[in-house]
């Protein structure tokens, strides 16, 4: 087992203005790296640099745009990646949505991991790196409320793991690993659909996330897990699941 150190490295953070991205950008400039928040939320991108100090750099851009993926990583040189950035998808079963609800997720989620991804490998970055790309539980259980979320996710999962397979068929020393958060109200996001869920189970949302989940988990416990996995080389597997029991590994 190898421990990387952060300290004296650079992290880029999409969607670090809020919710898991916030938690991720300030868990990273806990372990002594310097972290480039990407997100669209000015105001919220400058509170963060009030608490974070110097260590951290706010970048206010549309990661959906593909030259966005270009000049950060041009310009960074990040030796840590974490593609936490998304919409959140209209709520509505199947019959409700529209093609413009359905593909909310595709449009922002996957085109920013792809994007962020192509640039990685194109680059390279240096041997060592190490891109988490943010995926869902429900890529693997489903969510009949989101839309393509569901589907959105899981093609995250695919690109992440496809770009592992690439990595090592070009020789370069880049590991890939796509983390998938079980449900919880700690972001705005998961808050909506705990709510509806829990609602359509006929439970109080404490009584769905003990019975689904055993808890609710953080935005602070998942912030910890991804940089354990960032740091750590003995996560070897491509997907992990992140609970509140902590990461599980995902076959």
């Amino acid at each position: 087992m190898t421990i990387r150190q952060l300290a004296g490295t650079t992290a880029v953070v999409t969607g670090a203005s809020r919710g898991f991205g916030r938690a991720i950008a300030v868990s990273l400039v806990e372990r002594g790296a310097h972290v480039v928040g990407v997100a669209r939320n000015e105001e919220l991108l400058a509170e963060l640099k009030e608490q974070l100090g110097d260590a951290f750099t706010p970048e206010v851009a549309d990661v959906a745009d593909p030259t966005v993926a270009t000049r950060l990583i041009a310009d960074y040189r990040p030796q840590t990646v974490v593609l936490n950035a998304g919409a959140t998808p209209p709520v509505g079963s199947l019959r409700e949505q529209t093609w413009e609800m359905f593909s909310t997720n595709w449009n922002v989620d996957v085109q920013h991991v792809f994007n962020f991804t192509r640039e990685i490998l194109t680059g390279p970055l240096d041997p060592g790196s190490v891109v988490v790309s943010l995926s869902s539980g429900a890529a693997l259980a489903g969510s009949p409320l989101s839309g393509g979320y569901a589907g959105a996710k899981a093609t995250i999962k695919l690109i992440s793991s496809y770009a592992g397979l690439e990595a090592q068929r070009l020789g370069v020393d880049i590991r890939f690993v796509s983390v998938l958060p079980q449900l919880t109200p700690a972001t705005g996001l998961g808050k909506i659909y705990t709510e509806r869920y829990a609602a359509m189970a006929g439970m109080s949302e404490a009584q769905f996330l003990e019975g689904r989940f055993g808890g609710t988990l953080s935005a602070e416990q998942v912030g910890e897990s991804i940089t354990d996995l960032a740091v750590d080389d003995s996560y070897t597997h491509p997907a992990y699941l992140v609970g509140t029991t902590g990461l599980q590994s995902v076959e």
